[in-house]
């Protein structure tokens, strides 16, 4: 008995490990079939079953494995994450054509599941279609009337600069100072001024807590977390882990936005427009009952959220790097200053006026963006129908990754793309001139919807960090320009010393 039950347990043990063998080569051979890549579709390396080049992401320098690959694969080539492909896009012309030429057949975003989970489809940055023509348009002329292009905005900027550099003089040049809060603080307070119509106190414990969210939030977007997400969404939405914190922290996020608006609310006049959120409360009361009408107050808490991204994390990283390369090349620092004191002097607060007269100083500013390389892969993009690129075909629906580091740093387009060098900014004669190269930002009509203000705060702050204040590092401390990945590379962590002049 015992006999006969022993080659029953041994069979049916058996056919256990037939039958799983048998489904997992099953699920193997059919991801295989399903995921071939389509005729004509780019090259790229091999993926593996289920999870496709999820572990080919290097997220600790995701643009330099790009380019990596793109040496070994071509400008253009494909990677898979879970069941979905996308289209890594590399050098300037490749780009050019995609963003510029071709832009139409990519100004989609493509719908992930993190994302989609976080701003519902709304909003200015991730939406598409009638959402976003709307809330892009409304935005650009709402802020333009608050003073894109317009001196009044000047003051406000010139005027943060003050509360800001009050908080370095408090050092007294000798204590060295990690700037990241004070910076983003300052940034931050004038997209605050433009959509709440006030501004933070640098010792608000609430508001410095809410910079901190935001700052760990773009990393974990970076973050393998948010790709077995987007990849696996089923499964991921019941895992533990940071994907998790990331949607906790955008609620909190918008719940400090959900309280700003309440106060607007409360003592809210639609003949008054003081700033964003009246304007889109008065859009909200206009439309209300229209048909295709996109201005609700969820919309507007996820604008106020994209703006803030926007206008405020590019510029303030940028500023972060501005410190850490003037410490690491006194001698440039020298000669800004130089220029800066020959035309404005110290006394005169800068204006944009004065650009023209500052062709050194401009160029700097732009030699930082392009070495800081604060948004290497900007946004994804999604064909809305297929498009043929750089020989390939690539179906519509397919997530397209634009490699902007790849063009900031390529030897065809810089003469010596590794190395800090004003001089790619300058012409024969010392004037500041403008490469069509220089894609920070990105291109097209996804373009960084900050990138104005962005280039009118880093100009004056950074003139009047130059005017005022000497950047050096701690005694024995040399300057480390490595970086911190996530949708945005921040320098890692420091301390410098901020001397007045």
């Amino acid at each position: 008995m015992d006999l006969l039950f022993s080659i029953f347990s041994f069979f049916v043990d058996w056919d256990l490990k037939s039958l799983l063998l048998f489904v997992v080569v099953f699920i193997i051979t059919a991801d295989l079939v399903k995921n071939r890549r389509p005729v004509g579709f780019p090259p790229g390396p091999r993926a593996l079953p289920i999870v496709g080049n999820i572990f080919t992401w290097d997220q600790s320098r995701p643009h330099e494995k790009l380019m990596e690959l793109a040496r070994t694969y071509g400008d253009v080539f494909s990677l898979r994450f879970g069941q979905k492909w996308s289209v890594v896009l590399n050098g300037f012309d490749t780009i050019k054509e995609a963003l510029l030429t071709k832009g139409d057949s990519m100004v989609d975003r493509p719908k992930l599941a993190l994302q989609e989970e976080v701003t519902g489809g709304l909003g200015i940055i991730i939406s598409n279609g009638d959402i976003w023509k709307q809330q892009r348009r409304f935005a650009l002329s709402t802020l333009k009337y608050f003073g894109f292009g317009k001196t009044s905005l000047e003051h406000v900027i010139l005027d943060e600069f003050r509360h800001c550099a009050e908080e370095f003089r408090g050092y007294k040049g000798k204590k060295p100072v990690n700037p990241h809060l004070i910076i983003n603080n300052a940034v931050s307070n004038i997209i605050c001024h433009l959509v709440f119509g006030h501004r933070f106190e640098y010792g608000d414990e609430k508001f410095r807590k809410l910079m901190l969210l935001f700052d760990k939030a773009l990393q974990i977007e970076a973050s393998i977390w948010a790709q077995l997400y987007n990849s696996f969404p089923l499964l991921m939405r019941l895992l533990p882990g940071p994907h998790q914190t990331l949607k906790q922290i955008w609620g909190d996020v918008k719940s400090f936005i959900r309280e700003e608006l309440n106060q607007h609310k409360e003592n809210w006049d639609s003949t008054e427009r003081r700033d964003y959120i009246d304007c889109y409360l008065q859009e909200i009361q206009t439309n209300k009952g229209q048909e295709g009408n996109t201005f609700d107050e969820e919309n507007l808490i996820m604008c106020v959220l994209d703006l803030f991204v926007a206008g405020s994390e590019t510029t303030s990283t940028t500023l972060r790097w501005s410190f850490l390369y003037m410490a690491k090349y006194p001698e440039i620092q020298e000669n800004v200053q130089a220029e800066i004191d020959r035309v404005i002097g110290q006394s005169k607060q800068p204006s944009m006026e004065d650009r023209a007269n500052l062709p050194y100083t401009d160029a700097v500013i732009h030699e930082i963006l392009r070495m800081g390389n604060i948004a290497p892969l900007a946004l994804p993009h999604s064909t809305n129908k297929e498009v043929q690129l750089g020989g390939y075909t690539i179906p519509k629906g397919i997530l397209i990754v634009p490699n902007l580091a790849s063009v900031l740093f390529d030897k065809k387009e810089w003469e010596t793309p590794l190395e800090f060098n004003p001089g790619h900014f300058l012409n024969e004669e010392g004037k500041f001139e403008k490469r069509a190269a220089f894609i920070p930002f990105s291109a097209g009509k996804r373009l960084c919807l900050g990138e104005n203000l962005a280039r009118v705060e880093l100009f004056l702050f950074f003139t009047s960090f130059m005017q005022h204040f000497t950047f050096s590092m701690p005694a024995g401390v040399e300057a480390v320009m490595d970086y911190r990945a996530g949708i945005t590379l921040a320098p890692k962590p420091y301390e410098i010393c901020v001397k007045p002049r």
